[in-house]
């Protein structure tokens, strides 16, 4: 991804106000396209020099959709690290909308041969549209195996997920149960909920009642930290 930097010429605030006004799901082709730029400014602005890299590979969970560059919680990883004075960059790939349909798309582009973690968050939106349980466990599988053939040496995280109960018991428990089973069976660690503590109440989330407000993001943060510490 960040390969391609020096070819962007948009001045870093149109970046901002696009992360803004673009929706998380039913974008349009030319949407997800400036979308895409602001994730690759927001990765300039939290790389720094440094020998590790920690991936984030999301959707707009991970892009901090609706918040200033900054406030998402991998940026709140970021700050984290630096305090403790670790030699890691973080790395934040998310794009609002994405599947895990188009993230496996997506992934060869952004992978780097020097990435030491790669934290895979991807699913929520296959489950909001009811995509099926087989086609998103594929989707993920592929995306690990992909990680493991380029990167051999790097460690990989799943972000789990959960959805509300819309699509029925037995689609929602499928759906929850699908990470930590596929964390299990590659032997990967799992993050057994992303959203603990912050999804369904309303002060940490934005308006849509779907995204984490700024405080949202620190608690969505220590869910990630708890598991990411250990590995660093």
């Amino acid at each position: 991804m960040i390969k391609k930097n020096s070819a962007l010429n948009l001045p870093l605030m149109l970046c901002y106000f696009l992360m803004l006004v673009l929706a998380s799901c039913g974008e349009n082709k030319q949407q997800k396209e400036d979308n895409q730029v602001s994730v690759e400014e927001e990765v300039v602005e939290e790389t720094t020099e440094s020998s590790k890299k920690i991936l984030f590979f999301g959707d707009s969970l991970t892009a901090g959709y609706g918040l200033e560059l900054g406030q998402s919680f991998p940026s709140v990883i970021q700050q984290k690290i630096d305090s403790l004075g670790l030699n890691y960059a973080v790395i934040n790939a998310g794009l609002s909308g994405e599947t895990t349909a188009s993230g496996k798309n997506r992934l060869d582009w952004v992978l780097e041969d020097d990435m030491d973690i790669v934290i895979i968050e991807l699913g929520a939106n296959d489950g909001l549209r009811g995509v099926p349980i087989s086609e998103t466990k594929t989707n993920l599988q592929e995306m690990i195996d992909q990680v493991q053939e380029d990167l051999p040496n790097a460690k990989i995280i799943l972000a789990g997920m959960k959805i509300p109960p819309n699509m029925g018991p037995e689609y929602t428990s499928q759906f929850e149960n699908l990470f930590p089973t596929l964390a299990k069976q590659e032997n990967i660690a799992l993050i057994p909920f992303l959203l603990e503590d912050v999804a369904g109440i309303p002060e940490l989330n934005q308006g849509d009642g779907i995204h984490p407000t700024v405080e949202g993001q620190k608690l969505v943060a220590k869910n990630v930290w708890k598991v990411l510490k250990p590995i660093l």
